[in-house]
């Protein structure tokens, strides 16, 4: 194996599923002095006395909407967010003033306490209890609709650890119902839709089908020797029966993950029981691998669906649903807020490879 450094990579990626979106892969900007900072402490602490989503707090915060199991202690709760981006009080009409205009911001904001352990991680937790969380974030997004038809578009999401914006350390996920569809949701809907019209074929499914597709080696870093070969190809980072994480090949992020269903389906919503411990599976072992290569990933995970609006019933052929999980490892610079182009340091394919050669069988309850 030559001695010499493989060069860096400068490259501008335009993202195939939204192409208007670029990303700018310049691995020689992560050789820039920056100050070495260790990942924050993770809160291991099963009970917190002064934590309002602890057991045995319950009545420091608003009254359950949602707990599992409905009998006995519960294991999941929901809650009102006690301070909502959105809710259901309408403070004025819609306006326009001239080229200004205001839509009233009625909807609901909830909090979804994952677990009755304060400092427990998803990859931590039985993949059992993963499977029931996504239960009941499919069954509290059906009884949003059901009750707002107002309402178009549920964000599901989580916020883990401080640099991923949490501000209570107790594990938590959270759900914003909204009467408008998200810009980036409506870009990925109106670019598949196209892609579609142009392919008849899902974009999403293709890129699926191309990971797919291509063989890939492992090399031993320090002596250059082939380790192993795996039949997927080298932005596949997990791989199950129902769901596959790929590394995107324009990441925004350097440790970005997305997760989707093996086969075509557009609607979050439509997850089966029978699907979900292997949801469940995949992404635990993502986030493990996440936590191994980072020491410890702080991140932002969100659902991206086929939103409930007769605007785009004609995209169910042609979305996706998915996960991106978003590990918040830099500060966005200047030049990432001016020109709108997100800055990545490290080449997805080597982050890819770094995430597989993680050997989960050597991490303490993974085995």
């Amino acid at each position: 194996m030559s001695n010499e450094k493989e060069p860096f990579v400068r490259e501008i990626r335009i993202n195939p599923v939204v192409p208007q979106e670029s990303v700018l892969v310049s691995t020689e900007r992560g050789q820039r002095p920056k100050r070495a900072e260790a990942p924050a402490p993770r809160d291991n602490r099963s009970h917190v006395e002064s934590c309002p989503f602890c057991s045995g707090n319950e009545d420091r915060t608003p009254p359950a909407i949602f707990t599992y199991p409905e009998n006995g202690p519960w294991e999941i709760r929901i809650v009102e967010n006690l301070y909502p981006v959105l809710g259901d009080d309408r403070n004025h009409p819609n306006l326009s003033l001239g080229l200004q205009q205001i839509i009233d911001g009625y909807g609901r904001h909830e909090v979804v306490i994952d677990h009755n352990q304060h400092g427990v991680g998803i990859s931590d937790m039985s993949t059992v209890h993963v499977a029931n969380l996504f239960a009941a974030f499919r069954q509290r997004t059906e009884d949003l609709f059901a009750a707002d038809p107002r309402l178009r578009y549920v964000l599901i999401f989580k916020n883990f650890g401080p640099a991923a914006g949490a501000s209570i350390a107790h594990t938590h996920s959270q759900l914003v119902a909204m009467p408008v569809v998200p810009e980036n949701v409506h870009a990925e809907l109106v670019s598949s839709r196209d892609y579609f019209g142009k392919h008849y074929r899902c974009i999403f499914c293709t890129l699926i089908d191309e990971a797919l597709s291509f063989e890939t080696t492992i090399y031993d870093r320090a002596s250059g020797e082939v380790r192993r070969r795996i039949d997927v190809g080298q932005y596949v980072v997990e791989r199950g029966e129902h769901f596959i994480a790929i590394k995107p090949f324009a990441s925004r992020f350097e440790w970005e993950v997305h997760i989707l269903p093996l086969n075509h389906e557009a609607d979050f919503l439509a997850l089966r029981a029978d699907s979900m411990a292997d949801l469940a599976s995949v992404l635990q072992r993502t986030l493990a691998r996440l936590d191994q290569v980072l020491g410890g990933a702080q991140y932002n995970f969100f659902v991206h669906t086929l939103p409930h609006d007769p605007m785009y019933a004609d995209c169910r052929a042609s979305y996706h649903w998915h996960i991106e999980i978003c590990p918040r490892t830099e500060i966005p610079s200047g030049f990432e807020l001016g020109s709108g182009l997100f800055v990545n340091t490290v080449s997805p394919e080597e982050a890819a490879q770094r995430l597989r050669d993680v050997n989960l069988d050597d991490i303490p309850g993974n085995s």
